[in-house]
């Protein structure tokens, strides 16, 4: 099970995915209470092994923009969580994560959207990001998407990922506010989600899935 953990903005948040066995780790550089500088990003991807993937979420920027933090900060992934049209991720040379709103879900648009995963979220609110509520996981288990490339995120914690999991049958999981006290980082929460998503039994490696395709 891949484990992304998002919205990191310390390096001790970075070593505690890390150290969990996360498999990626996201960093937002659009409007929102996590929002890090590219400087800040840098420091921390400076500091933490390569194996470990880093993302990096833009909301609606321009290719020009995502390609400048991107080499500056040394991304391996770019999440679209805005409204981006398909020709935007053609023109990005690094593979893409595709955020979708579980409400507004397009079952021929996600399949025809070139990216590496989609990722399927709850429900925007003030932000583009999801809102961090679980929803019904089984209007995602009913479409009939590629579960090799299925990022479920929304409302997950260490309590219901297992769950969710079990219902969806995704490639992987998202988290950022389910692994977070008082709106900061928990380096027991991060651990305690991550073993929990990965006692499930699956155990993809993500180079090994990028590569395959």
């Amino acid at each position: 099970m891949l484990v992304k953990i998002c919205g990191i903005q310390t390096l001790e948040a970075g070593w505690a995915a890390v150290r969990g066995g996360a498999d990626l780790i996201g960093f937002v550089f659009a409007d929102s209470r996590r929002k890090i500088s590219p400087e800040t990003a840098r420091e921390i991807v400076n500091e933490l092994p390569k194996q470990v993937k880093k993302v990096g979420v833009f909301v609606n920027e321009t290719v020009e923009k995502m390609t400048e933090i991107a080499n500056f900060v040394g991304l391996d992934f770019l999440q679209l969580h805005g409204n981006e049209p398909s020709s935007v991720a053609e023109r990005l040379s690094l593979p893409v994560i595709k955020a979708f709103s579980v409400d507004s879900i397009k079952h021929c648009e996600i399949w025809s959207y070139p990216c590496e995963y989609y990722l399927i979220d709850s429900p925007k609110e003030k932000y583009h990001g999801g809102s961090g509520k679980t929803f019904d996981w089984k209007i995602v288990k009913n479409l009939k998407l590629a579960r090799c490339k299925l990022i479920l995120a929304g409302g997950l914690t260490p309590d219901n990922v297992r769950e969710a999991i079990t219902v969806v049958g995704p490639v992987g999981v998202d988290v950022s506010s389910g692994v977070e006290i008082d709106g900061k980082k928990d380096k027991e929460k991060i651990c305690e989600f991550i073993k929990q998503a990965k006692s499930t039994g699956k155990d993809e490696s993500i180079d090994n899935l990028y590569n395959a395709r």
